[in-house]
């Protein structure tokens, strides 16, 4: 097992989010990482960040009870991986299918769920992972939450930078070029969105949790470029 995990404000009322996830070469990674981050802003957040380990596959099947043990006491958990060949990766369905026993007892029922995946083609048929990840939550009896960023870079004036840029509201999508490293993962705009996701969720498990105040935002498609905008121009002029 592998669990990273920093506390927050330990006087607001606490809450488990954990976040467990397979990456092959990185990029799975570096999302799961940006998502924790933006959790963490969330006052009383205590984040976990798991990463599904290959080698605790063994003759198709994976177990970590230490990992298992943690998901159950978690308040949300978000679910990631790759999409390979238009699917889950085959360590982390080895994952899903290890929860079973939580399955038998509804062990993460009514817990909060997101999902989130990383692919090197443009569309790559991310939205079957996520399909696959939201009834995965759903057969587990949690409440999913999506991403409720409107869409960027569907517009002439659009970029690749933008937040939410390839327009996905069931879970969280990136890309990254197969032949980049993890240093060039996603792009701004994505690992932006991850982080604005990861928030999303910590503060949903907080008032789901411990009935704490929550005022929604949201924002017109007009503040939403603006926002893009904004976020570009700070990047180059930090760069």
């Amino acid at each position: 097992m592998t669990v990273n995990e920093v506390e927050r404000e330990q006087d607001a009322p606490e809450v488990t989010v954990t976040v467990v996830f397979h990456s092959v070469h990185g990029h799975t990674r570096v999302l799961a990482e940006h998502l924790a981050d933006g959790a963490r802003l969330v006052p009383g957040a205590r984040v976990h960040l798991v990463g599904i380990r290959a080698e605790d596959v063994v003759a198709g099947r994976w177990h970590d009870p230490e990992v298992l043990a943690l998901l159950d006491r978690s308040d949300a958990i978000v679910f990631g991986c790759p999409t390979l060949m238009g699917s889950v990766s085959a360590v982390f369905k080895a994952f899903m299918e290890a929860a079973f026993t939580p399955f038998l007892t509804q062990a993460w029922k009514d817990k909060l769920a997101g999902g989130f995946t990383m692919s090197a083609s443009q569309s790559g048929d991310k939205l079957m992972v996520l399909e696959q990840l939201a009834v995965f939550g759903a057969q587990m009896g949690m409440q999913w939450i999506g991403v409720g960023d409107m869409p960027g870079n569907n517009w002439s004036g659009g970029h690749r930078d933008d937040v939410n840029r390839l327009g996905s509201w069931l879970g969280l999508m990136s890309q990254s070029h197969a032949d980049l490293g993890s240093e060039r993962a996603g792009s701004p705009g994505d690992l932006i969105t991850a982080a604005r996701y990861g928030e999303r969720i910590a503060r949903l498990a907080q008032r789901w949790v411990n009935g704490l105040p929550y005022d929604t935002p949201r924002m017109t498609e007009h503040e939403a470029r603006a926002l893009s905008a904004s976020l570009r121009d700070a990047a180059f002029q930090g760069a």
